[in-house]
């Protein structure tokens, strides 16, 4: 079923005898241009502190983009992030048209209330640094097709100990 969907997403024909090798071809470029994509990204990232690139997704701790509270990026996470839209800029000049893979921008929050007159919670903020992201990721060239914003608030936590490691920014390659 899953194959199915891959193949659907890349915009594949699935019928007729060739469908499963149509379907098992579009799995495989998709598992290989995720690969090709954090493999670059995880050498050009080598040695920065709080990244980190955990199962298919990176994790940027968000002390290095944001101020406590806030969804303005700081000088040091627009270096970071102007990096990571080269290597994003790189990769998507050299994924085929029917290729649909974009990146998606989470933000992440920890368990402690916000209530302030620009984030009344921290759905609003979390939403607030993932777009944040996005658009400086698009301000740096980017194609906006490759990109999607989304906030979790504090609903999927990393640890119920370390509320730190709960403020996050995570980039994962999905398909569309």
């Amino acid at each position: 079923m899953a194959a199915l969907v891959v193949a659907l997403v890349l915009g594949l024909g699935v019928a007729g005898p060739t469908a499963p090798v149509a379907i098992a071809q579009a799995a495989e470029e998709l598992a290989r241009y995720r690969s090709e994509f954090f493999g670059k990204l995880r050498e050009a990232l080598a040695g920065q502190r709080d990244v980190q690139f955990v199962g298919d997704r990176f994790v940027i701790q968000s002390e290095l983009l944001f101020r406590s509270g806030a969804a303005g990026l700081q000088p040091g996470g627009e270096r970071l992030l102007s990096t990571i839209a080269k290597q994003l800029i790189e990769f998507s000049g050299r994924l085929p048209r029917n290729t649909n893979l974009i990146l998606q921008v989470e933000g992440h929050t920890d368990s402690t209330p916000i209530n302030n007159a620009l984030y009344p919670s921290n759905w609003e903020l979390s939403t607030a640094r993932a777009v944040a992201v996005v658009k400086f990721l698009h301000s740096a060239g980017v194609p906006n097709e490759r990109l999607v914003a989304a906030g979790y608030s504090q609903y999927q936590p990393l640890s119920t100990i370390d509320h730190a490691r709960n403020r996050r920014i995570e980039l994962k390659l999905i398909s569309r």
